[in-house]
C-alpha cells in the first residue's frame, strides 16, 4: 500500500463541503484501527452510496476523544490520520472527514449535532454507525437518538451489529490487548492487516551500521505501544515499494541512555531513508528484549534473528 495521499478529499469543519459532496452518506465513528467492525459500517455506507447514487463520507475524531478527556493517558493509538484516509479511501469512500475533537465539540449536544453539523454543515442525506455509537456532550447521544434527530432532518440514519470473531465481538482494545501480549497474528485478525507504524526515519546514533545492519529508526509518537521485542516486519516507503525486514521495538537495553525506537533492518536493500516516511508493518513476534554479554553476542543474536525474519516471512509460508 502506497504512502502517497490517495485522489480522495479530506475535509474539516472550518472549510464548506463542496456542493458535490452534499446529501451523502457518512459513516460517522472514530475509526481509530479500522478493523473488521468499522470495516462493516463504513461497506455498509459504501453500498447504500452506490444504491442512492451518493457520495460516501467517512467521519472520524481527531484527537481521540480519549485524549481530549484524558490528556495524560498512555499512547493508544492504531492508525494516523493518513494511514487512515487511505484505508477509507481502499474502502471506496469519496471523502474523509475529521472532526476536531476539542472543547467546543465535547460540549455540542446531541441534538445541536445533529442539526448544526450533521444537517447543516454536511447535507448529509444519511448516518451510518456502529450499534455501540455516541455522541453529544457527555455523551448524550446513542443509535436511537440519531435515528430519531435525524428524521427530523431528512437524514436516515441506521446502524450495524457489531463483528464477532471467535465468538467475541471485534474491537479496538481486543486488537491493543493482542499487541501488548505479543500476539501480531491476532491483531492481523481482526484488523485484516498487519499492525503497522508509520513515522519519519530519524537520524540515530548509528550503532546499527557498526554492527553490520543499518537501521531505520522511527519513533512510536502517538502509537500503542506492542509488546517490546523484535519482529519480522515488512517495510513500505513512500515510493510504494515493500521490503522484508526485522526489527527491534523497545527501549534497547544494550544501551545508555535507554531510548524507546522502532529500529527496522531492510533485507537486501540499500539507499539513505534519512527523512523519508515509511511504515513498519509487525508480521511476526520473533522474542522479547534481552540484554547480551557485549557487542559480538548481540551481533550473533542479531544476524539470528534477521534468518529467523527472512523464514517467517518467506513466499513458502504464506
Amino acid at each position: 500500500m502506497a504512502l502517497s495521499q490517495p485522489a480522495m478529499q479530506r475535509l474539516t469543519l472550518d472549510s464548506p463541503i463542496p456542493d458535490a459532496l452534499k446529501q451523502a452518506i457518512v459513516a460517522l465513528g472514530n475509526f481509530d484501527g479500522f478493523h473488521l467492525g468499522h470495516q462493516a459500517v463504513v461497506g455498509r455506507a459504501v453500498s447504500r452510496g452506490a444504491h442512492e447514487r451518493r457520495p460516501v463520507i467517512v467521519a472520524t475524531f481527531d484527537p481521540h476523544p480519549v485524549r481530549h478527556f484524558k490528556p495524560d493517558a498512555a499512547p493508544f493509538r492504531l492508525t494516523s490520520l493518513d494511514q487512515r484516509q487511505r484505508l477509507f479511501a481502499a474502502a471506496g469512500a469519496d471523502a474523509m472527514l475529521v472532526f476536531e475533537f476539542n472543547a467546543a465539540l465535547a460540549a455540542t449536544s446531541a441534538e445541536d449535532f445533529v442539526a448544526e453539523l450533521l444537517a447543516g454543515k454536511l447535507g448529509a442525506a444519511g448516518v451510518v454507525t456502529g450499534e455501540d455509537f455516541t455522541f453529544g456532550k457527555a455523551r448524550g447521544g446513542n443509535a436511537g437518538t440519531l435515528q430519531r434527530l435525524g428524521a427530523a432532518h431528512g437524514i436516515v440514519a441506521e446502524t450495524v451489529g457489531a463483528v464477532a470473531l471467535d465468538g467475541l465481538p471485534v474491537s479496538s482494545s481486543r486488537v491493543r490487548k493482542a499487541l501488548t501480549a505479543a500476539d501480531p497474528h491476532t491483531a492481523t485478525r481482526l484488523l485484516t492487516r498487519p499492525f503497522a507504524v508509520q513515522g519519519v526515519v530519524q537520524h540515530g546514533d548509528k550503532r546499527g551500521r557498526q554492527l553490520g545492519w543499518p537501521t531505520a529508526n522511527v519513533e512510536l509518537g502517538p502509537y500503542q505501544r506492542p509488546a517490546y521485542g523484535i519482529y519480522a516486519v515488512r517495510v513500505t516507503l513512500d515510493d510504494g515499494s515493500e521490503h522484508d525486514g526485522v526489527a527491534s521495538l523497545g527501549v534497547r537495553p544494550m544501551f545508555d541512555p535507554p531510548k524507546e525506537l522502532l529500529e527496522a533492518v531492510l533485507f537486501d536493500w540499500d539507499g539513505d531513508l534519512y527523512g523519508r516516511t515509511i511504515e513498519v508493518a509487525l508480521h511476526h513476534y520473533i522474542r522479547p528484549e534481552a540484554k547480551f554479554d557485549g557487542l559480538d553476542a548481540l551481533k550473533a543474536q542479531m544476524d539470528q534473528d534477521a534468518a529467523k525474519a527472512r523464514a517467517l516471512l518467506s513466499p513458502s509460508r504464506a
